[in-house]
């Protein structure tokens, strides 16, 4: 259910809404941890969910011949496939979750790109700002996306 709502909309209604249907002032930084954490919740619960789903049957029933105890078989037999299946989908959401930081701004949460904008509002200079900005973004994105091929090759047999 959470999947259909933009995370624009959740923190939206984390700042603005919850507060007065509870009659309390919630601070900035608290409402978007909220609003990450449903919207991370909601579609990481669903990418594992899917890698889990995704081993075959008969690899449960394989164990199971086996006598090892469920609890065994998730560890040694199902976790390690289902992370070779959800692993590329898991990196990739992350990468757009970190891109997606810069919607905290509509909220007054200072972010990277509300930082880019106060900057810019001082320095007059938006091509260098925005390059750095840029520059930031890709230094927090690709390490992630590069240590992924890793796992990933090993999975497949290439390393």
């Amino acid at each position: 259910m959470l999947q259909g709502i933009p995370l624009l909309g959740l923190l939206m209604f984390f700042y603005f809404g919850l507060p007065v249907f509870l009659n309390i002032e919630l601070p900035a930084l608290v409402a978007v941890a909220l609003a990450y954490a449903l919207y991370t919740g909601a579609f990481l619960g669903e990418i594992w969910r899917g890698g889990i789903a995704a081993v075959r049957q008969a690899q449960w029933e394989a164990a199971d011949c086996l006598g090892l105890s469920r609890r065994h078989v998730f560890i040694h037999v199902i976790a390690p496939q289902a992370l070779r299946i959800a692993l590329p989908a898991t990196v990739g959401f992350l990468v757009q979750l970190i891109k997606n930081t810069s919607l905290a701004s509509v909220v007054g949460f200072v972010e990277l790109a509300r930082a880019g904008q106060i900057v810019i509002a001082g320095t007059f200079q938006p091509l260098l700002t925005y390059s750095l900005v840029a520059v930031v973004y890709f230094a927090l994105c690709y390490p992630l996306t590069r240590w992924s091929r890793s796992p990933e090759a090993r999975f497949n047999g290439a390393g």
